[in-house]
């Protein structure tokens, strides 16, 4: 149980439509689009959407896989649409977005390439239809299988993340079905590849502050150049607790010290989500 003290920390979730996520939303339902931004129940999709800025998720949303953290559906995926990168093109398009976030479920039932082909027509079908607006893809790990990710990092994303989510130590009980060390080598595939290259994590979840600062050092050392920091919030009583809330001053110590580490940019906060804002991390 979380003190009640701790609970007057837990982050006030501004609910506020206006003309601009109207709009957004519309575009979205019209064009039999998934976003992230309703699956995972995000704290911030009125704002981001009242900025036309939205991560769309490809390849369905059903997820193979069953994170204690994460609210998209699990099961077993019924997608099928192999015009799914076109359409998310033309949806880009009529938003007028000079930034788009793309994302997807895991999909470890596509054996060949997890999903791969889809994700590289997916940048590609962006880039050709509209020029000028920065793609930024936050992939799952695809087994860390390097002929899959190959294909995602020659489409040439301007920003590639993928996020490993807590510090190591609780990494299993909080993906069980993935593994620190890939999302670690994913990272680095990136780095190697001269992407520029974001991960993140939440916080809240058991981890101590030093845990934290140490988990920082390590992915700055593999020349990751963007990191975030963000308030884990229980979807449903069904996912993982919250251990505590955090406050304001430790959140912006993180951000401080992420900085001096060697970071380029840093966000770090309650309601701070991997695409919060992520077009000014351009």
């Amino acid at each position: 149980m979380i003190n009640q003290n701790l609970k007057s920390l837990k982050p006030k979730i501004r609910l506020k439509m206006s003309d601009g996520y109207n709009h957004t939303n519309d575009i979205v339902q019209r064009n039999n689009l998934h976003t992230v931004c309703e699956e995972a129940r995000c704290p911030n999709i009125y704002e981001c959407w009242d900025r036309g800025i939205g991560t769309i998720m490809i390849l369905g949303d059903i997820c193979t896989r069953a994170c204690g953290f994460c609210a998209v559906k699990t099961g077993k995926p019924v997608w099928n649409d192999p015009l799914e990168p076109f359409r998310t093109a033309m949806a880009v398009k009529k938003m007028g977005l000079k930034h788009v976030v793309i994302t997807s479920v895991d999909r470890d039932d596509i054996k060949d390439d997890y999903g791969a082909t889809i994700w590289a027509e997916t940048i590609d079908q962006i880039h050709l239809n509209v020029p000028g607006c920065n793609v930024e893809v936050l992939t799952p790990d695809f087994k860390g299988n390097k002929f899959a990710l190959s294909k995602v990092l020659n489409a040439q994303p301007e920003i590639f993340s993928h996020n490993v989510e807590c510090i190591e130590r609780i990494s299993k009980k909080v993906r069980t079905q993935a593994n620190w060390n890939t999302s670690i080598d994913v990272l680095k595939y990136s780095v190697d590849s001269g992407l520029k290259t974001k991960t993140g994590i939440m916080v809240g979840l058991g981890e101590t502050f030093v845990e934290v600062v140490e988990t920082m050092k390590q992915i700055v050392d593999t020349g990751v150049s963007i990191f975030t920091i963000g308030q884990y919030l229980q979807p449903t009583k069904k996912h993982l607790p919250v251990v505590r809330y955090v406050e304001k001053t430790e959140f912006k110590d993180y951000e401080k010290i992420g900085l001096e580490m060697g970071f380029d940019y840093v966000k770090s906060g309650s309601l701070v989500r991997s695409s919060y804002q992520a077009d000014e991390m351009v």
